[in-house]
This record gives structure tokens, sequence and C-alpha cells, in this order.
């Protein structure tokens, strides 16, 4: 369906300065956790059948593309990030026929099916690791082993290679008594770093990539894939091991290290990307990449996603997204409307001339946004800033990125206890923080996993109002895996889904807009009022069209800048409003009066 409700952009249009201009360059798309998203079988975790029972909703709503997070087989340590075997799926979600019957439902509908993968590290159950404990085994380097340091026993604390911290709390090193030796696992210590510095190790991962490329997916979206090339001195030592010419710096609250200057944006990302893509996606048409791009900067990005270059279609980035953190992720502090202009506008500023940028508040791995920067105390301000930050974030230029519920302004879980947390970042950082390094208490950390912790956004999606918000039976044996949030009785597709007013319908409006509108798609950004602390404004240019959009992302009225203001010299028209997160007729007055109501945002055609 999406297929032909979205225009193909003229050659006259630039978009991330390949020409033609590539088919994403005005679609929309949509991440599925599969394990939250539909459940048919009753066990309470979500599967591919679900997914495929679901897809005239998806198609309804209009996006084009469809990405899955990780359905292969896995110990589900890290809910499937966790990989034991590339080329299969896990029986948790189905089957492998399984999941040719959603490719061939997808397709039939207009639906492109982009694939979760993650090829910085596996799972230590994978065969390949298994067999790298053998040191004489051919796999015995596909991996990151280090002995302890000289003078210490192996396997007690102060041994490991270096002070290295695991973003999931610990030591970044685990010691194996089968080898002997330590290995790396930036992640959970189920999740070994694979060893990109050995071309075997890229050759098998390319050859794993070709394999569901010819079974017909459209692309992948590859976990930090900007930690594969480490850092190394000149003797191919890490930072901070024995006699390394490189320091790993000082250690922090936590008592370690931290890894990421040393394995983010390393010497040879650009090498292996451009290789990748020779190997994987050169000769196909109709695909898309995206990596996941912890460590670069905006300027970084515009060379890895310029088309010269043949690395990757697009990037998330994610400074924009820790505008309400400072030092740690778990220390947050209040949301400032300039705060996050500037780092949108730094991202937009650097694709410019050519790449283009991934375009998201919300996924798998970030809170709702509603709750998070926005107001879900009662439904009038859910839904108004709801429908705020929609029009903000898709009025930019680049590709539009929705996550499971965000269209029907899904909240946060408001968890209060520990006990209902399933994520393995937030359990381990609660005992990492409040038990172990004492540098956070227990109020604080429990006040920032309710506003930023990962399993806010893992909550059951909200079909209905039934006992289990329609992801699985009313009457269903088995719970499911994480609570469902009560709020699903107000909120849920059902009562969105014909209810042009509702936040699912504002969606809709601002697909179409990106499908229809060559401007609203790939337009020049500027920014206007750049220190206002209440209102976001930019414009958008193509040709002789310009696009105005003003948002007010604050809970109480806002002056209209005085560079908006000066645009709009005598008002608008009614048939000048675009779209408005209240109605039309609100806007004109609005605008007439200069001043924006709380949650306010209006497109305006200049």
């Amino acid at each position: 369906m999406t297929d032909f409700n979205r225009s193909v952009l003229p050659d006259a249009v630039r978009s991330n300065g390949a020409t033609p201009n590539p088919w994403w360059a005005n679609a929309v798309v949509y991440q599925i956790y599969p394990r939250s998203f539909q459940d048919t079988n009753g066990d309470g975790i979500g599967d591919l059948k679900g997914i495929t029972s679901r897809l005239d909703y998806l198609a309804d709503l209009g996006v084009d593309v469809l990405w899955l997070s990780p359905v292969y087989r896995s110990p589900q340590d890290d809910n499937g990030y966790d990989i034991s075997d590339y080329q299969d799926i896990d029986p948790l979600f189905g089957t492998l026929d399984d999941m040719d019957e959603l490719l061939a439902e997808a397709h039939r509908r207009g639906l492109k099916i982009v694939m979760d993968l993650v090829v910085n590290h596996t799972s230590d159950e994978h065969a390949w690791f298994q067999a790298s404990r053998d040191k004489d085994d051919p796999h015995a380097d596909w991996y990151w082993w280090r002995p302890a340091r000289p003078g210490h026993e192996p396997g007690t604390p102060g041994a490991e290679p270096n002070r290295w911290g695991s973003y999931f709390g610990g030591s970044a090193w685990q010691y194996d008594p089968k080898r002997g030796e330590y290995y790396l696992h930036q992640f959970s210590r189920k999740q070994p770093d694979l060893n990109w510095e050995n071309p075997e190790v890229r050759k098998a991962v390319y050859r794993m990539m070709n394999w569901w490329m010819d079974r017909g997916i459209d692309g992948f979206r590859m976990d930090v894939i900007t930690l594969i090339s480490k850092h190394l001195d000149s003797h191919g030592r890490l930072p901070g091991e024995v006699d390394s010419e490189l320091s790993e710096g000082e250690i922090g609250e936590e008592g370690y290290t931290d890894a990421s200057p040393f394995c983010s944006d390393g010497p040879r990302l650009d090498e292996f990307l451009a290789e990748m893509r020779r190997e994987v996606f050169e000769g196909r048409e109709g695909y898309m990449n995206v990596g996941e791009a912890p460590g670069i900067t905006p300027e970084r990005n515009e060379f890895i996603t310029d088309p010269a270059h043949k690395e990757l279609d697009m990037l998330f980035l994610f400074d924009h997204v820790g505008v309400d953190q400072e030092g740690s992720k778990w220390n947050t502090v209040p949301f400032e409307v300039r705060n996050l202009r500037a780092r949108l506008a730094d991202q937009q500023e650097a694709v410019r001339n050519a790449g283009w940028a991934s375009l998201f508040f919300c996924n798998h791995d970030q809170p709702r946004v509603v709750s998070r920067w926005g107001d879900d105390s009662d439904r009038e301000s859910r839904e108004l800033s709801a429908k705020a930050f929609g029009m903000l974030l898709h009025m930019h230029r680049g590709t539009p990125y929705i996550y499971e519920g965000e269209e029907l302004g899904m909240t946060n879980a408001h968890f209060t206890k520990l006990d209902q947390y399933r994520d393995l970042e937030a359990i381990n950082a609660y005992r990492q923080r409040v038990e172990e390094a004492r540098c956070q208490s227990p109020e604080s950390m429990m006040a920032a996993l309710a506003l930023i912790g990962r399993d806010n956004s893992r909550t059951p999606m909200q079909w209905d109002a039934s006992r289990y918000a329609g992801f699985t039976a009313a009457d269903a044996a088995t719970e499911p895996w994480i609570g469902v949030n009560p709020n699903h009785v107000e909120i849920n597709a059902a009562e969105e889904f014909d209810d042009p007013d509702s936040v699912y319908g504002f969606y809709k409006k601002l697909i179409a807009m990106r499908h229809g509108n060559a401007t609203v798609a790939t337009g020049e950004w500027n920014l206007l009022a750049a220190d206002d602390e209440q209102v976001y404004a930019f414009t958008r240019t193509s040709g002789d069209d310009t696009i105005l959009v003003v948002v007010n992302l604050t809970d109480r009225s806002a002056g209209l800048p005085g560079e908006v203001a000066e645009l709009l010299g005598d008002g608008v028209a009614e048939s000048q409003i675009l779209l408005s997160t209240y109605d039309v007729a609100h806007g004109v007055k609005s605008i007439a009066r200069g001043e924006l109501a709380r949650w306010e945002g209006v497109v305006i055609q200049l």
C-alpha cells in the first residue's frame, strides 16, 4: 500500500547527494520490538505470526519500512541482542517459515522489512565463541582474548587486562577457565566482542548478511556498529594493557575506566564499513542500511552517510537523547528546549550538503518521549505533548523512525519496584551504583529508572482495553513477560484508530506529508530563534516553496519569537495551516495574538 502512497522524488530535488534520489528519502520507518508487539500462542511473548497479523494496521498507518529488533536464536540474556545463531529464528518468535511468511505478506502490502543485526558481539553460546575457547582452534582469535596481568592470580580482582568497565556494569573483562584467559565484552558478560581485525571474522559476517539479503529482506539496522574498530597501539595492544603505549584514562565513580573513547569510531571503521558495502550491498537495489552510532559526531555522520564514500545510508546519533543526562546516564537533569534544539541543529547542519539524518526520539533503548520530555499527567496534556514532539521530529530533514506505540502516545511504565524491571542494564546498574559503588541513592536510582530506563519502552503494545491490552488473549494462561501498562484502558489502538483527532490520526497526517510534500521530505532546513526558551522554530525550503514549523515544547503559553512574528507579518489564513496540534482555527488565532498555547505546534505554508 505505501509504495503507492509515496511519490517518487524528482531528480531536481536533492536528498542525500545521490542521483537518482534513494527510495527511502521520503519514507517512514516503524520499529517493532517483537517480544512486546503481538503474542499469538499465549506464551506471554510476542512472535512473528503476531507481526504478520498486524500488517494491515501498519499499512493503514502509512509507514514504509518495518525494522524488527532481533529475532535470531538467542539465550535472551539481553532480549535477543546476544545472538547464538545468525541463520535461525529463536523458537520464542517462531520459525524461518514464519519469517518467510512475514516477508511475503509485508511485501504484498508494499512494506519493506529491515532486520536488526548485532555483529560487534555475539552470544557466548555462539558456536564461534565456543570454538574460540580452544587456543588451537581456527576461531581462537575471533574474539578479544587476553591473559591475566602479570603477578595476579587469573580470575581474581585486579587481574583483568585493563580497567575498562562494561556498559552494563562491572568489568568489561570475563575470565574463562577453559581457555585460561579473559575475553572483552563491552556489554553483558554473555556478549563477547568479535575481533574485526581478523579478516576471517569479517568474511563470515558478510556471508551471513548475504544469506539474509538473498532470502528477501530489505536491509539491516546494525546495532552499535561504530564500536567494531578498537584503538590499538603499534604492537596491537589495547589501552591500559601491560606495556601499552596508550593510556586508558581515569577511573570513574563506579571504579572503572571508560572504554568508549577507545572503542567508538575506531581507526578502521570507515575501511570496515566500505568493505561491508562492497561485499554485501553493491549490485543490489531497494535496500536500506542504517547503523546505530555511539560515539559518532554529526560531522562524522556526514562523512559516513555521504553516498560518495559508500559506507552506510543512515546513522542513529545519540547526542540529542542525552540532553537530560549529566555525566552518568543515570544522573538526570531537567529537560531544556534550547539544549535539544542545539543538538538537533548540529545534526541538521552537518548533512546540509551531503549525507542524511535519522530522526528519532524513541526506540527500544529509550523511554517514551511523552513521559520523558512531555506531560503524561492527564489525557489532554499527553495527547498535546505527544503531537508536539511528533510534529517537531517529523518536520525535520531526514528519515523519521516511529517506535511501536509512539503513534498512540504510549507512556512510560511508571514502575515503582526493582522487581518489575526485566532489563539487564537496569538491574545491573542498580546493583553497581547503589549496592556496590554506592555512588547513587536508592531513591535517586529508582527515579532515574522510572524516567529513562529501557523497560519503559518495552511494555506490551496497547491494542485494546482488554485484560492484557490485546497483546495476548485476555484468558491466556501465561501473563506477558513484562507488566502491561495499566493506562492501556485509555490509551490503545482500538480507541484511536478511527478518530482523526487522536495521536494516531495525527501521525497518519505526518506520514502523509512526508510522502506527498517534497519540501517536507528533502527541503533545506534553517533554524529560527536559536535562543528561545520555549519555542522551537525552523523553516523548510525547496525552490520557491517555504514551510514554517513553530512548536511550543512547554506546558505553559509562549510568546511567538520575534523572527517568527516578522515572517508572518499580519497573520495567517486557515488555508495556510498545513497541520496543528490543536486545530486550524486555533492555530490562526494563536498566530494573530502572537502567543502559542501550551504544547501548540503549527506547520504553516508561507
